[in-house]
C-alpha cells in the first residue's frame, strides 16, 4: 500500500462523510463528531505504530484501518439516529460491508484488503476474536487502542461542566442521566472484566465502563497516554462521590501502576 493509496482513501472518505450531511443541525453535529474522531484515531494509531517500530508499509495500512474503522457509523446514524449498536446495528460489521459493497479497497493487494476489512469488522468486538491470523490481530489491537484513547477524550469533553451547549446528542448513547449505578458493573471492574454495553442501565454505568477499558489496552504506549492525559481521574470526577466508586477508581489506578511497572507488554 502506498501513500497515494492513502490519499485516495482520505479523499473518498471525506466525500462519503459529506454525503450524509443534512439540513438538520443536530444530525450534522453527530456526524461531524465522528469525522473528527476519525482524524484523532488516525493520529493515535500513528503514534502507537511509531512507538512499536512498525515498518513503513504496515504504518500506512494502520492509518487506513483507522480511517475506515468507523465508516459504518454514518449509514448507521442515517438510518437509526443513534450510535448505540445494541438498539440499531453492529457498526463494525456494517463498516466491513460498506467497504466490500463500495469496492473501495480493490486497488490494494488482496491480503491488505483482508487485513483492513477484518480490523474494521472486529474493532468494536467485545473481545478480540480468536482469529487464525496473527497479522490481522496486530492491526486490530492497534485500532482498538487508538479508538479507546480518543473515545476517552470525547466523553471527557461531553461530561465536562465546561462543555458547550451544542453537544452532540448521540455521545451519551441515550442512557438515562440519573444518580444511579449498578453494583454488577462495579463488581466487574474489581474482577478486571470487560463490561458489555447491552447490560448497562444508566449513564453512570457507561462512565464506569469507560474506566474499565484500561483492562483491554494492548500496548504500553497506550497506557502511558491514558496516564499523561489523566483520563481516569477526569472521567471519575463526573461520577457520584461514593465510597464504592472511589474504591473502584483506586483499583483502576493500581492496575495501571502494576502494568506500567511490569515491562513493555500490557
Amino acid at each position: 500500500m502506498t501513500q497515494d493509496d492513502l490519499i485516495f482513501f482520505k479523499q473518498w472518505f471525506a466525500g462519503f462523510c459529506s454525503s450524509f450531511h443534512t439540513s438538520d443541525k443536530e444530525d450534522n453535529r453527530n456526524l461531524i463528531l465522528k469525522e473528527k474522531h476519525t482524524e484523532k484515531v488516525c493520529a493515535n494509531i500513528l503514534s502507537i505504530a511509531q512507538a512499536e517500530s512498525l515498518g513503513r508499509n504496515d504504518t500506512v495500512i494502520a492509518e487506513a484501518v483507522a480511517l475506515f474503522h468507523d465508516v459504518g457509523r454514518f449509514p448507521q446514524y442515517a438510518k437509526y439516529k443513534t450510535f448505540r449498536d445494541s438498539v440499531s446495528i453492529n457498526h463494525g460489521e456494517l463498516g466491513a460491508t460498506v467497504l466490500n459493497d463500495r469496492g473501495i479497497l480493490k486497488r490494494l493487494p488482496v491480503r491488505e484488503q483482508e487485513i483492513i476489512t477484518t480490523a474494521v469488522k472486529f474493532h468494536n468486538a467485545f473481545r478480540i476474536p480468536d482469529l487464525d491470523d496473527p497479522e490481522s490481530i496486530v492491526f486490530l489491537k492497534l485500532v482498538r487502542d487508538a479508538d479507546k484513547l480518543d473515545i476517552w477524550r470525547i466523553f471527557f469533553e461531553y461530561f465536562s461542566e465546561d462543555g458547550t451547549e451544542d453537544k452532540p446528542s448521540a455521545v451519551g448513547l441515550s442512557f438515562p442521566d440519573t444518580p444511579d449505578y449498578s453494583k454488577e458493573v462495579l463488581d466487574q471492574i474489581f474482577n478486571r472484566q470487560l463490561i458489555a454495553i447491552g447490560r448497562l442501565k444508566t449513564l453512570n454505568d457507561f462512565k464506569l465502563t469507560i474506566l474499565s477499558w484500561v483492562f483491554d489496552l494492548n500496548f504500553r504506549v497506550s497506557l502511558c497516554r491514558a496516564v499523561e492525559d489523566n483520563y481516569i481521574d477526569r472521567v471519575a470526577a463526573t461520577l457520584p462521590r461514593t465510597d464504592d466508586i472511589r474504591q473502584a477508581v483506586s483499583f483502576v489506578h493500581e492496575y495501571i501502576r502494576m502494568k506500567m511497572e511490569g515491562g513493555n507488554d500490557v
